[in-house]
């Protein structure tokens, strides 16, 4: 049991704050221990990661482990997996890990994504019934590839005709899960709109007008821009694809026009660092970091990564009997968003981690 007093975000007020168990008090606990930390944050989330998921595709459920670890000693406290293809429900039930939202395998077409990662279709017509398999094996979401490069054509271009879309994200309401799409330019995305999809990831070709329709039904948005930072990296490698890396390079050099043309259009945007590939576990602060510096608040950055994120996925913020997932500050991260890079220390249901 602990007793925390400090400036408790996002209310910007002094309080004290006790746990109880695994839960928060706002009332006194007796015998609780005293912790120091001037600012409070209800614990980080990343709502793009992938702990099972390394360099060479999918790693054992040991690895899995230290990498569910590297992020909680990061003040990453839950997880939205965003597609993985191994069973993490053995993490889901250590209390010593973030707590995982699993959103099943990611489903695609063959060679239609990176190997060994999804669930590969003989056809697209298939994708109803897959979302609602996937919708049954997950924690309330279903994660689509929207679009990946066809070599064929040599560029990025949709996966999913739009009707089979549009049956497709009604199969996973139908089952009570949302439905969120890997997506990275412009051709796939009035589809995935327009099928009401509920969130988007990456979403580098977005323009206003598509923006303006994701604000009007709630279609979220986790941009992962230290993702995005590895586009060029990809265009010197597809050598081959003179198109689709003249593409590449176009999207990463207009991400920071979309993040501020989203803000403006109110679209919810969500912190999320598509950890266990070409990004390492633990970065959650670099991701806040750089959606600050595309122009986000540093008050909304941080709810990007906390309060705000929790209630999309269903979890409380700091409140009476919510779980005491907690980060606690010596300088207040509205100021200098980089404090959260030092936290001092760390509550995992009620224990301290750090």
């Amino acid at each position: 049991m602990f007793h925390i007093r400090g400036v408790v975000l996002p209310d910007g007020r002094e309080q004290d704050v006790w746990t109880d168990g695994d839960r928060i008090s706002l009332t006194p606990v007796e015998g609780a221990q005293t912790l120091e930390g001037a600012f409070v944050l209800p614990g980080l989330v990343d709502a793009h990661c992938h702990p099972g998921v390394g360099v060479d595709g999918p790693v054992t459920l040991d690895e899995a482990v230290t990498q569910a670890e590297t992020d909680r000693d990061a003040g990453t406290l839950l997880i939205r997996d965003c597609g993985v293809p191994i069973d993490t429900r053995p993490l889901q039930r250590r209390d010593d890990l973030p707590r995982i939202i699993r959103c099943g395998q990611h489903i695609a077409l063959p060679k239609r994504y990176i190997p060994k990662l999804g669930i590969d279709l003989e056809h697209p017509e298939q994708l109803p019934d897959a979302v609602a398999e996937q919708a049954v094996a997950g924690d309330g979401w279903v994660k689509l590839v929207g679009d990946w490069i066809d070599r064929g054509v040599g560029d990025l271009a949709p996966l999913w005709p739009d009707d089979v879309l549009a049956d497709a994200v009604k199969a996973a309401h139908d089952a009570g899960a949302r439905v969120t799409a890997h997506v990275f330019g412009e051709a796939a995305l009035p589809g995935l709109i327009d099928a009401g999809i509920d969130c988007l990831e990456h979403g580098t070709g977005l323009d206003r007008t598509l923006l303006d329709r994701m604000a009007a039904q709630g279609t979220a948005l986790v941009p992962t821009l230290i993702n995005i930072e590895n586009f060029p990296g990809i265009a010197d490698q597809a050598v081959k694809y003179p198109t689709y890396a003249a593409h590449m390079r176009a999207l990463h050099a207009g991400v920071g026009d979309m993040i501020g043309e989203a803000m403006d259009a109110g679209v919810d945007i969500y912190a999320g660092t598509d950890a266990g590939g070409m990004v390492a576990h633990g970065k959650l602060p670099d991701e806040v970091s750089a959606l600050h510096r595309a122009g986000m608040p540093a008050e909304q950055a941080l709810g990007a990564a906390s309060w705000a994120a929790r209630a999309w996925l269903g979890h409380d913020g700091i409140a009476d009997g919510a779980q005491a997932d907690l980060v606690l500050f010596d300088a207040d991260p509205r100021e200098d968003i980089d404090v959260l890079r030092s936290p001092r220390h760390i509550l995992l249901r009620g224990r301290l981690v750090r």
